[in-house]
């Protein structure tokens, strides 16, 4: 005999979300059970995002609870995702019925602009790029904050020489530190201690985020630039869910390995309803120290940045464009040892000069739809 529904509810209650190690059945996750006569059991399970790292453990760990009923003859599982209505009602059940505080620039009367500089893996230079295009904004009278998302990997205080400086709080706010004209805040800043090691995982990862983007009085930014670890992790999917409105710059080398793996971050952007403002190529060549910058030593190959915009936007469906070619310079990687960003040290490299136009190039970017998924579907359905 076939159990009953109640049966099947009951055993999916011994099912953890992988991340949030509660059962699924109290966060609201089980959509529908339907036992069919012939003892096959249909579970809709909706994920908290489309692109939840986790799902093949959920699956996988869904079936087997099912399975070990009496009179089981197989398991379907349907993976739908939480209408943004259920997310706030988990949210809020997470935070003990707290209400959260509010991110000024996820309201949709925020003018700031606000852009991810993502890559598909580590040491393409990434928070040299974030470092660089925030002091060059500012140099061009806008107002730019910085937040250091790498929370593993934080570097942006010591590439802005503000590595030893703590941010003052002011009953339950904090105050961003200031670094080159330039409002600056990072995981680092909020340790004990500077070599202090941070292993959180999932959903404190999205509290940290959270914190740094609500609790800390940013002001009135013209532009907000977050700095995203590598990959495609739980950060990526957080900022796609608290920052719907933030675009994302893709940042590669020219190299065949480093191309594939950034067309991920791109394309991650699209799961999470972002959309991506463009490529930077950086590394892109060595000027001969002999023969003068019109000869180009391409070191880790050629045409990665441009197969990376071409290939996303043939996948996107709208253009993406190469915004420009970063040179090696061993300035640019000696000034963000010092605590002295390129831009602002020697402005008149070639490295710096692509920078700032790359810089006002986003600065001076209308905010705009195109490309992005709204969400919204015919009336009457």
């Amino acid at each position: 005999m076939a159990p009953t529904a109640d049966q099947v509810t009951t055993a999916l209650g011994g099912v953890l979300d992988p991340e949030i190690k509660k059962p699924i059945t109290d966060l609201g996750m089980v959509e529908s059970v339907v036992v069919r006569e012939d003892g096959v059991v249909a579970v809709r399970i909706l994920l908290t995002v489309a692109g939840c790292p986790m799902k093949d453990t959920l699956r996988r760990d869904t079936t087997a609870a099912v399975s070990k009923l009496d009179g089981v003859t197989g398991v379907e599982i349907d993976l739908g995702v939480m209408s943004a209505e259920q997310r706030a009602a988990l949210q809020t059940q997470l935070r003990g019925g707290v209400a959260e505080k509010e991110i000024p620039f996820s309201r949709p009367d925020s003018l700031t602009k606000v852009f991810a500089i993502a890559s598909g893996k580590g040491g393409v230079g990434k928070s040299s790029v974030t470092v660089n295009l925030a002091v060059a904004m500012a140099q061009q009278g806008l107002s730019v904050g910085v937040l250091d998302a790498d929370i593993y990997g934080h570097s942006v205080p010591a590439m802005l020489g503000v590595a030893d400086e703590r941010p003052t709080a002011v009953d339950d706010m904090i105050m961003p530190v200031p670094a080159h004209g330039v409002k600056v805040i990072s995981i680092g800043m909020l340790k004990p201690k500077r070599d202090q090691v941070v292993a959180w995982r999932g959903p404190i990862l999205d509290r940290a985020l959270v914190q740094m983007l609500a609790d800390v009085y940013w002001g009135d930014l013209d532009v907000l630039l977050l700095d995203l670890p590598p990959g495609t992790g739980d950060i990526a999917i957080s900022v796609g869910q608290r920052l719907t409105s933030a675009e994302v710059i893709v940042v590669t080398t020219p190299q065949e390995a480093a191309a594939e793996v950034a067309e991920r971050a791109g394309t991650m952007a699209q799961m999470v309803h972002q959309r991506v403002a463009g490529v930077v190529e950086n590394m892109s060549y060595l000027p001969c120290p002999h023969c003068g910058p019109e000869h180009r030593i391409e070191i880790f190959g050629s045409g990665g940045g441009t197969r990376v915009a071409e290939t996303l936007s043939a996948r996107l469906g709208y253009p993406i464009p190469l915004l420009g070619e970063i040179p090696l310079d061993e300035r640019l990687r000696s000034g963000g040892d010092l605590g002295q960003p390129l831009v602002a040290a020697d402005p008149d490299t070639t490295a710096a000069q692509v920078l700032d136009k790359i810089a006002s190039t986003l600065g001076g970017k209308p905010r705009g739809l195109l490309g992005r998924q709204l969400g919204l579907s015919p009336a009457g359905r």
